[in-house]
């Protein structure tokens, strides 16, 4: 291994020998400078990967000998050393981009923090998090082999996103390799727990999680009848988990986090069934049965949700809510700046729904678009790509003038996302959806190891096309193909981010309650 090599400069370099030989008994490379000009030529000769550089010598000075070396060699972290402790001296050195300020006299101890704090920070994280990830595994794994609850899976699920995150930062592939393995046990053991638990859920409420079609009664408009404040109800489609963490700490310099929550996602984790019943109160046959002129079936072209102001309504009369409300989609660039201008206006209701198309187009888009392909190509870099697009996006000003004055938000979303990776073959006719999640007709022939099947849709509360109707939800990571085509269709839609069926990352849905510090 090569030694790091150290440059450090100072007028009084003889008085510092013992310093200099305790880092090179630590394996450290030291070259001495006893003037800044030296000090610069010896920059541009050779790479150092740190400068330690006294502040007060004769000719070129520190501050200037650390504008000239940055200008070399900008990425190189440079310490100042100095006697003086002026403020203004200090701030000067700083808005020089230096990485380290340290007061003469220093001893060798203090160097060597120095020196591990700019140099070795980044392994000793990736390894302590490396190290924290390995004794979690086995207590995240023998939790998961128990009989859990729902509030349990989802602190087990949480606790997969935190360490999917931390370990991403760390140079340890094997550890990440790891975690993806036990990702993949959890969703197959999930999705067991939902095929046992879904329909008895629906039949006792009781006893279910929060569902989707109760989100606004029981998390939202409680709020506007509690609080004299404005309520912000915004709706991020296709927002998962993981994305919300990558989103918080721009959201958190706004707004107090008062509870970060989850709901469970009905089946199928899709717009048209899950948003639907959000705003409707109501399941997808019992929307059907009410406003049949209103439910669009998959097989029709009509969009799928055009009519969730209507259902917003409704849900609001019969709930017999009579303060003013506001209901905007946002569904373009433009759209979001006008929403931006328009914030002052909203102030005036007492409950107001913001529905921000993004995510889920992202998301189509990555299928169709080999660019956004390269682009979002795994988790990590969907992610990243969702939060440039946030903190670059007229959703965050619009955050900005909402926390301007006393308001309370909610962040939520309709379902979530996951990266598909295996086929299960299935056969249908002509009329069978082309949701690559679940599917519904007559006459499906599937993998049943792969799937739970709803062969009586209203025990799931699902319109039933005709009478032979049955939904089928693929489970885990798996996507459904056809076997014509079989190998071009598995090879383009393999990992790519789909929604629909069962999952974590589908189904544990983030619902944020959060206090504008304005």
């Amino acid at each position: 291994m090569e030694k790091v090599q150290i440059l450090w400069a100072d007028d009084e370099i003889d008085l510092l020998k013992p310093h200099i030989m305790f880092l090179e008994n630590k394996g450290y490379q030291v070259t001495t400078a006893t003037n800044g000009r030296d000090a610069v030529d010896l920059v541009k000769a050779q790479q150092y990967d740190i400068v330690f550089l006294d502040e007060n010598m004769p000719g070129l000075n520190g501050l200037e000998t650390l504008v000239q070396i940055k200008n070399i060699r900008s990425s190189v972290p440079v310490v100042m050393i100095t006697k003086n402790e002026e403020e203004a001296i200090m701030e000067e050195a700083i808005g020089g981009k230096i990485a380290d300020y340290l007061i003469k006299p220093v001893n060798p101890n203090q160097i060597l923090l120095s020196l591990k704090k700019n140099l070795e920070d980044k392994r000793l994280i990736s390894e302590r998090t490396s190290q924290g990830y390995q004794q979690e595994f086995r207590q995240i794994g023998m939790s998961m082999s128990d009989r859990l609850s729902w509030s349990e899976w989802v602190d087990v699920y949480k606790k997969l996103v935190f360490w999917e995150i931390e370990l991403e930062q760390t140079k340890d592939p094997g550890m990440y390799d790891i975690l993806t393995m036990q990702k993949s046990e959890a969703n197959q053991l999930f999705s067991k727990f939902v095929e046992s638990n879904y329909l008895s859920w629906l039949k006792d409420p009781d006893k279910a999680p929060l569902l989707s079609h109760h989100l606004l009664r029981k998390k939202a408009l409680p709020l506007a009848d509690q609080y004299e404040e404005p309520v912000f109800f915004l709706l991020i489609d296709n927002l998962r988990y993981d994305q919300w963490k990558v989103i918080q700490p721009a959201i958190q310099e706004l707004f107090k986090v008062v509870e970060e929550d989850t709901y469970c996602s009905i089946l199928p984790t899709a717009t048209q069934y899950a948003r639907n019943a959000i705003f409707s109160g109501m399941m997808p046959s019992e929307i059907q049965k009410r406003f049949p002129d209103k439910w669009v079936g998959d097989d029709e072209e009509e969009g799928k949700n055009n009519y969730e102001e209507f259902f917003l309504a409704d849900q609001l009369q019969r709930l017999r809510k009579t303060y003013k409300y506001s209901y905007t989609k946002i569904t373009n660039l433009e759209a979001g700046k006008t929403l931006a201008e328009q914030v002052p206006n909203l102030f005036r209701n007492k409950f107001n729904v913001i529905v921000y198309n993004f995510v889920d187009m992202l998301s189509h888009a990555r299928t169709d678009m080999q660019v956004i392909k390269e682009l979002a190509e795994d988790e990590k870099a969907y992610r990243s790509i969702t939060r440039s697009w946030f903190e670059h996006s007229p959703l965050l000003e619009t955050l900005r003038k909402i926390a301007e004055k006393p308001a309370r938000l909610i962040i939520t979303t309709d379902h979530g996302t996951i990266r598909v990776k295996e086929p299960s073959k299935i056969v249908g006719d002509r009329n069978t959806n082309t949701n690559l999640r679940y599917k519904l007709g007559k006459n499906l022939n599937y993998e049943k190891k792969d799937v739970l099947e709803i062969r009586n849709p209203s025990d799931a509360f699902l319109p039933r096309v005709n009478v032979s109707t049955a939904y089928v939800f693929v489970k885990g990571d798996k996507f459904f193909a056809y076997p014509n085509n079989f190998n071009y269709y598995v090879n383009f839609y393999r990992n790519t981010f789909q929604h629909g069926g069962i999952s974590p990352e589908e189904m544990i849905i983030p619902v944020i309650t959060l206090q504008s510090k304005g």
